[in-house]
């Protein structure tokens, strides 16, 4: 059974660390979850735009949650705007299942990959997939298959897309 979490409320001003765009989450909201290997993973939304993150700890400061475009677009924000954030942490622990597309099942069998793919991390094979069953055209799909199989032919070591 996954635990009813509670939603917690705040606004926050988006500003820049490096390339990224984030917001501190408040110590009192972030003091009443419960974090698992150090990030909490919740649900979220921004200016009433959904999302689903992991709020990164960051030493001697509060929880920060990093603001991706998708989210800036769908929250109608943008960097040194003040946001309305409605969060509640994750406790469902299953992850998406993704297919491998039939494309990549064909490519690695007749290239006899399809070890070397399944000896990627399961966190790197999630990733990849992931990435693949999002692609909307044939031709980008094909492209980063191409791509995945070139580096897994060339053996290197941190093997990714696009």
């Amino acid at each position: 059974m996954v635990k009813k979490a509670e939603k917690y409320n705040f606004k926050a001003k988006i500003y820049k660390v490096g390339i990224n765009a984030c917001v501190d989450v408040p110590n009192k909201i972030t003091d009443k979850m419960e974090p698992k290997n150090g990030y909490i993973k919740i649900n979220g939304k921004i200016n009433g735009f959904d999302f689903n993150k992991n709020l990164v700890p960051v030493k001697d400061n509060p929880y920060r949650l990093f603001v991706n475009i998708p989210m800036l677009k769908g929250g109608n924000t943008e960097l040194g705007k003040i946001a309305d954030f409605v969060i509640a942490q994750d406790f469902n622990t299953q992850r998406k299942k993704y297919d491998k597309p039939k494309k990549l099942i064909d490519e690695l069998k007749s290239k006899k990959l399809t070890s070397d793919f399944n000896d990627l991390t399961e966190a790197r094979q999630y990733e990849i997939l992931k990435y693949l069953n999002n692609i909307k055209t044939e031709k980008t799909l094909e492209r980063n298959i191409d791509k995945l199989v070139g580096q897994l032919e060339r053996k290197e070591k941190n093997v990714r897309i696009p």
